[in-house]
């Protein structure tokens, strides 16, 4: 029934997409939608996810960074789930905290607010009062675990369901970013996991004066309960009174955050992996504060060596190093036509070398760029999806309080600060972790022989041709099946009119049918090659800067 539930419940929505591309479903051109349509669309499909439970909330603020997979205004909208999770009944959370503690809370705390401070799709948050200190006290929905279980079972049902009726990219991108999150979520359901998270990304602040990271009360730590030090702050998304008063200046802030960001996805590879504005809190003292540790994602240094060679191409309008960055990190399918590549990071890296482009045009690029990821059968690797999802949060924020916020001109002193320090951690290594790497693709490699050895003595080698040039193969053969039937069509109107003739001995008949024929070898032989390839072929046009 949960599955009945469940589809029923989208499909409409699947449909709606479809419609979008198809006119008739499978064939037509797209037709014409308002963004006045879209925007209500969104809307019906954040109240309907809504209503569905927490693991689709969870898995739509996924979805929320997956510009490859939908277009605005729908990334907007759902990305305001975060605010749409009802609280628990009362009494929920002090039974959990009895269950976990063995303790009611009024004895384990000096003080328990019954109100809850938050409420998430996974946990519901409260302030109470622990030996003298203020602490919050988050406490894991009862059942969502089960809920979460069931719930992806559907999915994945449903999923098997539409790569049979509807395979395509946005399609295989979506089963594998409900693959990824089934993997994952395992890890936001144990909180002794997330207060791992929050004591190491506590240890790479601790020389940072401008951030705060709250510490953990181990002994109060379960699968369940997490209880972590209270730090007053304003939302960062509510900040225009004090912005306003003068207490706080939006350059120094949006650079801090900037700062924030890029030191734990290239330089620590320790990266908060769900930031939007609940999370970040700004104090009394204007240092920036964050929050909700259960989603931290691990960087590979050889994926920060990559980024950090893509930044230093991109500052030194290195194009063709920029795409090679693009290509090693798995951002560009091999398939991707190269020179409409090249295209748009020209036109990328003339707006940002530019002083005097607003933030209007920056908008226009950026949503040129997300159409691009939505329209060409790309999938974005997880952790440059976060990343991108932490740059659209530093922009969103910016242009709420100053509408010419200009993101690239905070963005390029940050860079310039941290540049000789990316560059000494991750592309000049240590000996020894140089050595470490070494031995460890060596030992890859070897791996890697011995399998090819024991596939080949099993007979179970295969040799597979790259899918580009299957492709063009195909494309080759299809041109020349279309000439041959095209001159086997002219070769029959030639015998028609012929045997016509002779039958009727009428030249009214043969030349307007040998002039047929002919004209039929002349398109074959004289036309261009390309116009017999298949015209529904879509190359991307970049408008310049």
């Amino acid at each position: 029934m949960r599955v009945v539930v469940v589809f029923t419940r989208l499909f409409p929505f699947l449909l709606a997409f479809l419609w979008d591309r198809r006119r008739y479903l499978v064939l037509g051109r797209p037709p014409r939608r308002s963004e006045e349509r879209h925007r209500r669309r969104a809307a019906r499909l954040t109240r309907t996810v809504a209503d569905l439970g927490p693991a689709f909330i969870k898995l739509a603020q996924v979805f929320a960074a997956r510009a490859d997979i939908l277009p605005e205004p729908y990334l907007t909208a759902i990305g305001t789930l975060t605010d749409q999770v009802p609280p628990l009944p009362p009494g929920a959370a002090e039974a959990v905290i009895r269950a976990e503690l063995g303790e009611d809370a009024g004895r384990v705390f000096e003080r328990f607010d019954t109100e809850p401070l938050a409420a998430a799709s996974l946990g519901q948050v409260h302030r109470a009062s622990y030996q003298g200190r203020e602490v919050v006290v988050k406490v894991l929905r009862p059942g969502v675990e089960e809920v979460v279980r069931r719930d992806l079972d559907v999915s994945f049902r449903i999923l098997f369901l539409l790569n049979l009726l509807f395979p395509g990219h946005h399609v295989r991108a979506i089963t594998a970013i409900v693959s990824e999150f089934s993997k994952r979520i395992s890890d936001e359901l144990d909180f002794r996991t997330e207060a791992r998270n929050a004591a190491t990304l506590k240890r790479n602040f601790a020389a940072e004066p401008k951030v705060v990271v709250p510490g953990v009360v181990a002994d109060l730590v379960r699968r369940r309960v997490l209880v972590l030090e209270y730090v007053e702050g304003t939302r960062i998304d509510r900040l225009r009174p004090r912005l306003e008063a003068g207490e706080l200046r939006l350059e120094a802030l949006m650079a801090t955050l900037a700062e924030m960001y890029i030191k734990m996805m290239l330089e620590d590879g320790v990266f908060h992996a769900d930031p939007h504005a609940g999370n970040l809190l700004v104090d009394d003292q204007g240092r920036l504060v964050l929050l909700d540790f259960g989603m931290v994602l691990h960087v590979e240094r050889e994926t920060r060596r990559r980024l950090v060679e893509a930044v230093i191409a991109a500052a030194r309008q290195d194009v063709d190093g920029l795409i090679n960055a693009f290509y090693e990190l798995g951002i560009l399918d091999p398939d991707v036509d190269r020179g409409t590549v090249r295209d748009a990071a020209r036109s990328l890296m003339a707006i940002t070398i530019r002083e005097d482009v607003s933030s209007r045009q920056i908008q226009q690029l950026v949503e040129q760029v997300l159409q691009t990821f939505y329209e060409w059968p790309l999938v974005l690797p997880s952790n440059l999806v976060y990343f991108g999802r932490a740059a659209v949060l530093v922009e969103g924020i910016g242009l709420r309080y100053d509408p010419d916020f200009n993101a690239l001109a905070v963005a390029r002193p940050v860079v310039a600060r941290s540049a000789t320090r990316l560059i000494q951690g991750v592309l000049e290594q240590d000996p020894r972790a140089r050595i470490t790497d070494w031995t460890q693709e060596a030992m890859a490699a070897v791996r890697t022989v011995r399998d090819l050895v024991r596939r080949v003595e099993r007979d179970e080698l295969r040799v597979r041709s790259h899918p580009r040039d299957t492709l063009e193969l195909q494309r080759f053969l299809a041109q020349q099946v279309r000439r041959a039937l095209l001159a086997l069509f002219a070769f029959t109107v030639a015998l028609i009119t012929s045997v016509l003739y002779l039958a009727t001995h009428r030249l009214a008949i043969l030349v307007p049918g040998l002039l047929i024929s002919f004209g039929m070898f002349l398109v074959i032989f004289l036309l261009p090659a390309h116009l017999f390839q298949n015209p529904l072929r879509f190359r991307r046009r970049w408008p310049g800067p």
